[in-house]
C-alpha cells in the first residue's frame, strides 16, 4: 500500500499520467474533426448542357489539389434534388436551379454559391403567331398553341409551370408536350410545336442547335419585372442584339429575359475545406464563363432557395482564410484540424495549469499528514513493552521516508517542522526505552 501512495505521489508518474491524458484526448478530437474526402460525386444535368459542363471544368480544377470529382449526369434539377437527399445515392454535390425546390421537403440542405444565371428561353416559330404579327410577347399568347414545358425531373418544367400558372394558362388551354431539349429541337424543326421552353445559360451547347431553325425567334418578356416581383428568385437580364449568335443575329433585337440562379447545393455537414476548395475553383472558372453575368459577380449569396452554408458565407465576403490563401489547400486542411484540436485543448488545460501550485502544495500536505498519523500513532503505542522493536524500527522507516521527500524552496519551513516533530517523537522514545 505505502509503495503504491509512493508512485501515486511521484511527480514523473504525475507528467505521465497527463501526458496520457493529453494524447488519449488529442486523439478522440483527431477523430471527430475528419478531413474532408478525396473523392465526390456532383449531380449535374445532360451531357449537352452548361451544368455538366461546369461539373467537367470544376473536376479539372480539383484535381491539381488532389480531389476527384466524379460528374453524373442526371435529368435536372428535380433528379438532383433526389439524388442529393438519397443517402445511399454517394451524390455529394448538385447543381440546382433556383426556384424549383420546396425547401421544406430537403431541410439538410445548405447552398454553396449561386454560380451562374439561367435564362427561361421562349423560342417559338413566327407562322405559329400570324394573328400576333409573328411576335411572341406576352405567355398569354400560348392559349390553343403547342409548347414543349421541359421534360420530367427537370427544371424547366417546374419553371414553365410555375410561369404559366402565374400568367393565368391552365393545362387545358394549350398542348403541353413534355420533352427532352432535343425532342422539343425536332419537333419545332419539322413544324409539329410552336413553342419551347429551354430553361440554360447563355453558352450552354444545346442553345446552338435551335439557331438553324427556320423563321425561328426569341421571345422578349415585355412583363419580366411584373414576373420577378412576383417570383422572387428570378432575375430580370437585358440580352443584347445577336448576343447569342452573331452569325444568325439572335435575338434579333435587344430582349428582356427572366432567370433563375443555377446554385451549387450540398448536405449541411460538408467539410468548410472542401467548400474553401470548390468556390476557390469556382472563381477561376466564373471569370470569363457567362456572357451575361457582370465581372465579378459569381459567384454570389443571391437568388438561392436553400440557405447559406456559414462557411461559404464567410468565404464570399471575405475571401479564403489565411491557410487557405498562403499553404497549399492539403497542408492547410491538416494545419487547420490541427488548430481546431489545439484550440480546445488549450481552453480545457490552462484553467487546470492555475489549480497545479494549489494541487501541489495539497499532496504535499497529504504526505506530511500522512507521516503525522504515523507519529501519533507511535506515540499512542509507546507505554507497551511489547512494541518496542517494532516501534522503534516504524521510526526508522519514518526517518528515511521524511529524508527522501523532496520539496520546493517555498516549501522547505514545513518539511523541517516535520523532520523536527520527528526528533522529538524519537528522544521521547529513547527517554522511555533507556
Amino acid at each position: 500500500m505505502n509503495s503504491l501512495k509512493q508512485k501515486i505521489y511521484n511527480p514523473i508518474a504525475i507528467a505521465i499520467g497527463f501526458c496520457i491524458l493529453l494524447i488519449s484526448i488529442f486523439a478522440v478530437l483527431w477523430i471527430l474533426v475528419p478531413p474532408p474526402p478525396k473523392a465526390i460525386e456532383m449531380a449535374t444535368g445532360f451531357p449537352t448542357g452548361l451544368y455538366y459542363q461546369f461539373g467537367e471544368r470544376l473536376k479539372k480544377g480539383l484535381a491539381a489539389d488532389g480531389v476527384n470529382l466524379e460528374v453524373k449526369t442526371t435529368g435536372g434539377t428535380i433528379d438532383n434534388l433526389a439524388l442529393l437527399s438519397d443517402p445511399k445515392s454517394g451524390v455529394n454535390f448538385a447543381m440546382v436551379q433556383g426556384g424549383v425546390a420546396d425547401v421544406s421537403k430537403y431541410p439538410n440542405l445548405v447552398s454553396v454559391a449561386g454560380m451562374f444565371y439561367e435564362p427561361v428561353w421562349v423560342w417559338y416559330r413566327e407562322p405559329g403567331f400570324k394573328n400576333d404579327g409573328g411576335r411572341l410577347q406576352v405567355l398569354g399568347q400560348l392559349k390553343g398553341k403547342r409548347v414543349a414545358i421541359g421534360n420530367e425531373g427537370s427544371g424547366t418544367l417546374a419553371l414553365s409551370t410555375a410561369l404559366l400558372k402565374i400568367s393565368g394558362i391552365s393545362e387545358n388551354e394549350f398542348s403541353a408536350q413534355k420533352l427532352k431539349p432535343d425532342e422539343a429541337l425536332a419537333k419545332l424543326n419539322s413544324g409539329e410545336l410552336d413553342a419551347a421552353f429551354i430553361v440554360a445559360a447563355a453558352e450552354a451547347p444545346i442553345l446552338e442547335k435551335f439557331y438553324k431553325i427556320p423563321g425561328i425567334r426569341l421571345m422578349s418578356f415585355d412583363q419580366a419585372d411584373a414576373y420577378t416581383r412576383n417570383l422572387t428568385y428570378l432575375s430580370k437580364v437585358s440580352v443584347p442584339r445577336g448576343l447569342l449568335s452573331i452569325e444568325y443575329d439572335l435575338p434579333r433585337q435587344e430582349i428582356q429575359v427572366i432567370a433563375p440562379t443555377a446554385t451549387l447545393v450540398a448536405h449541411d455537414n460538408v467539410s468548410p475545406a472542401m467548400i474553401s476548395l470548390l468556390l476557390s475553383a469556382s472563381y477561376d472558372i466564373l471569370k470569363s464563363y457567362s456572357r451575361l453575368q457582370k465581372p465579378g459577380e459569381f459567384p454570389s449569396s443571391i437568388g438561392m432557395d436553400f440557405p447559406l452554408h456559414v462557411d461559404a458565407e464567410i468565404y464570399l465576403k471575405d475571401g479564403p482564410s489565411f491557410l487557405h490563401r498562403h499553404l497549399p489547400f492539403w497542408t492547410a486542411v491538416w494545419v487547420g484540424r490541427f488548430v481546431k484540436i489545439v484550440i480546445p485543448l488549450l481552453v480545457i488545460f490552462i484553467p487546470l495549469f492555475t489549480y497545479i501550485p494549489s494541487a501541489k502544495n495539497f499532496l504535499l500536505r497529504l504526505k506530511l499528514a500522512q507521516v503525522y498519523a504515523e507519529l501519533r500513532e507511535l506515540e499512542k503505542n509507546a507505554f507497551n513493552p511489547d512494541l518496542k522493536d517494532k516501534n522503534m524500527k516504524d521510526l526508522e522507516a519514518i526517518e528515511r521516508r521524511v529524508g527522501n521527500i523532496k520539496v520546493s524552496m517555498m516549501d522547505s519551513k514545513e518539511l523541517y517542522d516535520l523532520k523536527g516533530h520527528v526528533g522529538d517523537v524519537r528522544a521521547r522514545l529513547k527517554q522511555l526505552y533507556a
